[in-house]
């Protein structure tokens, strides 16, 4: 499984940007999907993902201020991410979970300015 993620950029606090993430298979093979994240000198910590069967789980950072949506068609998960902050700067990872392993996109760099 390949996966694409685009969308990365610099935008101000209280801006918006979207990410994309596009996988090589189709997305109904794929158990879990969606985006982590990591800030210099942290771990990598979940930001959504969604289930083959559609559930969504948001961390708590982001509920209210996210949505994650599938295209099914188009094979791609896509975050929306608004009113973001200056902690939301980090490397924005796609990951998907399938057959009992994982992988990950190459990362898109999002930095939120002050």
């Amino acid at each position: 499984v390949q996966l694409q993620a685009s969308g990365g950029g610099l935008v101000q606090a209280g801006g918006s940007l979207r990410l994309s993430c596009a996988a090589s298979v189709s997305i109904f093979s794929i158990n879990l999907m969606g985006w982590y994240r990591q800030a210099p000198g942290k771990q990598r910590e979940l930001v959504a993902v969604i289930t083959r069967g559609g559930t969504i789980v948001y961390a708590d950072s982001m509920k209210g201020r996210s949505t994650l949506s599938r295209d099914n068609a188009k094979n791609t998960v896509d975050l929306q991410m608004n009113s973001l902050e200056p902690e939301d700067t980090a490397v924005y990872y796609c990951s998907a979970k399938g057959s009992g392993v994982e992988y990950w996109g190459q990362g898109t760099l999002v930095t939120v300015s002050s």
